[in-house]
């Protein structure tokens, strides 16, 4: 296990601010894996599990240790005429591990394509894209007790899945590592194509009936026009959730901004966050070196010199301008530091 002291976490956090670890412990081994479960007391007061830096904004220090869990591997471990079982480590990159499953004759996940991060952290928010979340597949989560020591599986109705929600992230944040994750895929190819956007893709690609692989081009085509590359400009993707409320307040809603997306959400509605933020101003706005991106209004993105703070003071500026132009508190899709 690597122990680094003093570490800095700029790399590490695709918002690329700076920000400092008491220490980092890196795992890359199942003997790794042992050794931090033996030896290191896990404070969720003071430590961080980590993964792809994707969904999070430092904006202070991390006293105690940050935990990389970089444990990878994938396989088959079930496999009937039409239903597949796959296993992924935590460690696993998610976009590999969607394009891994596409050349293997899998579906189901393709929709979720070039969604950044790792694996063990799909299930912490219930990543969801064009109309799938990872509760439609999900069949298990593998996970360590960090207390205990003790190997711990969670089937998916026992993950508490919502909207960018489970248990991981809220009622059990801190309370387990998280080791790998099963789906449940098919060979026999569904396409879900209730996302309006993707079907117009998909049409201007000159495609009727696509194939899974090419379901997942299409998803690609659109979040690379859509969203800034984290790897040329930092941002952590959509940095609010899009509000879920009563249907009774969506209606009044609509009724005064008659343009403002909504969606049924179960017994509730879900508004369209980005539509609001833009209807404030925001979007291609700057406050110092951190900024509203002009690509999409839901990414907040560093400049290049911007502080984790300064990010948070837009994010906070932005939730205050919604409040009270629509009501509506926004609320953060990364998890803040």
């Amino acid at each position: 296990m690597k122990r680094i002291p003093g570490a800095s976490l700029k790399n590490l956090n695709s918002f690329s601010v700076e920000a400092r670890a008491g220490q980092l412990l890196k795992l890359e081994s199942e003997e790794d894996l042992q050794v931090f479960i033996s030896e290191h007391r896990f404070d969720v007061k003071r430590d961080l599990i980590l993964g792809g830096g994707s969904n999070i904004l430092f904006a202070g220090n991390v006293e105690g240790s940050v935990v990389l869990n970089r444990i990878a591997g994938k396989r088959i471990i079930e496999n009937s005429y039409d239903e597949v079982l796959v296993e992924a480590r935590a460690g696993e990159n998610w976009h590999q591990l969607v394009l891994w499953c596409l050349d293997q004759g899998l579906s189901g996940i393709e929709n979720l394509s070039l969604i950044p991060g790792l694996a063990g952290a799909a299930p912490m928010q219930n990543i969801g894209a064009y109309g799938v979340e990872l509760a439609d597949v999900l069949d298990s989560v593998q996970t360590l007790d960090l207390k205990t020591g003790q190997a711990c599986e969670f089937k998916q109705q026992d993950c508490h899945l919502s909207y960018r929600n489970s248990r991981f992230k809220s009622t059990d944040t801190g309370k387990y590592l998280i080791t790998g994750i099963r789906l449940r895929l098919q060979r026999t190819f569904r396409p879900n194509l209730t996302y309006k956007g993707l079907r117009e893709e998909l049409f201007s690609m000159g495609i009727d009936v696509p194939t899974a692989k090419q379901v997942s081009e299409a998803v690609i085509r659109i979040r690379q026009r859509k969203l800034p590359d984290p790897y040329v400009v930092g941002n952590a993707g959509s940095f609010f959730k899009n509000p879920v409320v009563s249907k009774a307040t969506a209606g009044l809603l609509a009724k005064e901004f008659t343009d403002l997306p909504v969606h049924s959400a179960g017994n509730g509605s879900k508004l369209s966050a980005a539509w609001m933020i833009e209807h404030c101003g925001w979007k291609g706005r700057s406050m110092g070196e951190a900024a509203v991106s002009d690509q999409h209004a839901l990414v907040l993105i560093n400049k290049g010199k911007a502080t984790g703070e300064e990010i948070l003071t837009l994010a906070d500026a932005i939730r205050v301008s919604v409040k009270d132009r629509f009501g509506i508190e926004l609320q953060p899709e990364p998890l803040i530091i």
